[in-house]
């Protein structure tokens, strides 16, 4: 049996249907993989380095379980119906409505199946709490998966540089899945039954909660795993004040702004707009790097890209070299052109 813990949205803004994108290809990627993930993903611990990463597997569909902490609003319970689910434990208690990792791993881990595999998306929060639950079992974890066959799992590493090909043993396992390792699709819609736990936490458990969240400001351009489109900005933008033509060129496309770690470690845009291996990781339509040399770090976290536009001086930069097309031009000329030319055509 597998069992995914599952990250909801804010009920006032439901983007995605009550469910988190990244938490809807996590509920995917257990469906569809399920075969492996019961049986074909356990065995003796080994590993091997690999280059890529085919060679995920597509199987049946075995019953599958998610688990819900805090509100399951009917938004979320539909969403979960046309991802395929059958069981929705939903976990609601007053200990547990502000965030801890410990106090909602031990939830989890309540309701963990004797033998099969416990999951979440890799987000931060999924990675704490299934580091937490993998600890109290006992069980082995593999962090950052993005394919799983007969051959055991394929996880990223060094940044989705290298990919690592292992098997997990015990009766138990315990994964996080890559953001975007697959898309999320909906089958033909269940009925699932919806189980109340109320579990009590204990003091040790609730030691590390949060205590207060601060609304993000009325001009903050992150949501980055949502958009469709995303420009990117990096040093070459020249400084803090240099993120006009590119603020203009994001509010044209409807996307969100995703910038280089150098951009927020000179304090020239906020850390909740950075991608890559620190920040978020991305799969729009289209990303459009500007300004941006294609560090590894940075690298991994927009990969999942289905067309990268790369506009740099630089013919050799990294970002230039990867990407699909690009421009070569000072970035403020060119988006300033395009700006212009959008401008024009929409009269």
């Amino acid at each position: 049996m597998t069992l995914v813990f599952v990250e909801t949205e804010d009920p006032a803004t439901p983007a995605t249907g009550g469910v988190q994108l990244t938490s809807a290809e996590a509920v995917t990627f257990a469906r569809t993989r399920a075969a492996a993930l019961d049986g074909g993903a356990s065995g003796e611990a080994g590993a091997a380095a690999g280059a890529d990463g085919s060679g995920s597997g597509d199987s049946g569909s075995s019953p599958l379980e998610v688990a819900v902490i805090g509100e399951l609003t009917e938004a979320a319970r539909d969403r979960l119906a046309h991802l395929g689910v059958a069981r929705i434990h939903h976990i609601d208690s007053p200990d547990l409505h502000a965030y801890s990792a410990a106090a909602w791993a031990q939830a989890l881990v309540d309701i963990a199946p004797a033998q099969g595999t416990i999951l979440a998306s890799g987000t931060p929060r999924g990675m704490e709490i299934m580091a937490h639950v993998a600890a109290r079992l006992g069980a082995r974890m593999a962090a950052n998966v993005v394919a799983a066959d007969d051959q055991g799992l394929l996880r990223q590493v060094l940044g989705g540089a290298a990919f690592e090909r292992l098997r997990l043993s015990g009766a138990v396992r315990v994964l996080t899945i890559a953001g975007h390792a697959c898309d999320p699709e909906d089958t033909t819609p269940s009925d699932p039954e919806v189980l109340t736990h109320s579990p009590a936490a204990t003091e040790a458990d609730l030691r590390t909660r949060v205590v207060r969240t601060e609304v993000e400001e009325a001009d903050d351009t992150s949501g980055l795993t949502q958009a469709k489109v995303v420009v990117g900005a990096g040093r070459g933008v020249g400084s803090a004040d240099g993120f006009g033509e590119v603020l203009e060129l994001v509010d044209h496309l409807g996307g969100a702004l995703g910038v280089s770690r150098v951009v927020t470690s000179l304090g020239w845009r906020p850390h909740a707009e950075q991608v890559g291996q620190t920040g978020s990781r991305i799969a729009p339509d289209v990303y459009i790097a500007c300004g941006i040399s294609g560090a590894i770090q940075h690298w991994a976290g927009v990969q999942g890209a289905k067309t990268i536009i790369a506009i740099n001086t630089d013919e050799e930069a990294t970002m230039v070299q990867r990407a699909d097309y690009a421009i070569i031009g000072d970035l403020h000329e060119v988006v300033a052109a395009v700006n212009e030319e959008i401008t024009r055509r929409r009269g």
